[in-house]
């Protein structure tokens, strides 16, 4: 499965805040509502947890036809043979990561960086991630990027670009105003009360 053409929401799993029963509960509601992708990010269990709870989501991703991506382990992306993986500055390279998962996703996080974005695709990742743009619940310390540097990084790269970080409905047009491709999601859908109205408010940017 190849990145979706058009541009949309990429909700990220809170592993952290939900039990597995509730993660799987709310995860359903969003991808039954729709979004165009769906990473397992889950730093806290085990790994044999976590290749129980990635294979619960991974078939839920296939029953309504939606890439599945996991966060930083290319091993068990291969293993699960999951669509793709991404990568942040301390995993694999992504030289290695290819070899292993040949033409499946690979995304990187760029962080607030111009050069990392343009190296990312130089070595071949299908997208590059930019952020924290405003203040995110669930990296309070990461660094910030200015929303007026997303133009620079569009023009100089040719792959999607995935904004992230405290994104809300409300200071999401902001980012689209720059023509972001996606806008990743994580405590702004899962901690929500109504899962289903704010994906649809987050759709409604697109």
């Amino acid at each position: 499965m190849k990145i979706p053409r058009n541009s949309g929401i990429y909700v990220i799993s809170d592993c952290k805040k939900n039990t597995v029963e509730n993660l799987l509960k709310k995860t359903e509601k969003i991808l039954e509502t729709g979004i165009s992708l769906f990473q397992f990010r889950d730093k806290y269990s085990d790994y044999d947890l976590k290749k129980m709870i990635a294979l619960k989501l991974q078939a839920l991703c296939k029953k309504y036809d939606t890439p599945f991506i996991v966060n930083d382990d290319v091993m068990l992306a291969e293993t699960i043979q999951a669509d793709g993986v991404h990568l942040g500055k301390n995993d694999m390279p992504i030289k290695m990561a290819r070899k292993i998962l040949g033409k499946k996703i690979i995304g990187i996080s760029c962080y607030n960086s111009l050069e990392n974005a343009v190296n990312a695709e130089l070595k071949g990742a299908n997208y590059v991630a930019l952020g924290s743009f405003f203040d995110s619940p669930t990296k309070p310390d990461a660094k910030k990027i200015p929303i007026e540097l997303l133009s620079t990084i569009k023009s100089r790269v040719n792959i999607p670009i995935v904004a992230i970080g405290g994104i809300t409905p409300e200071n999401g047009k902001y980012l689209m105003e720059k023509k972001v491709d996606f806008l990743a999601i994580i405590s702004g859908i899962y901690e929500s009360t109504d899962i289903v109205e704010s994906v649809k408010a987050y759709n409604k940017l697109f």
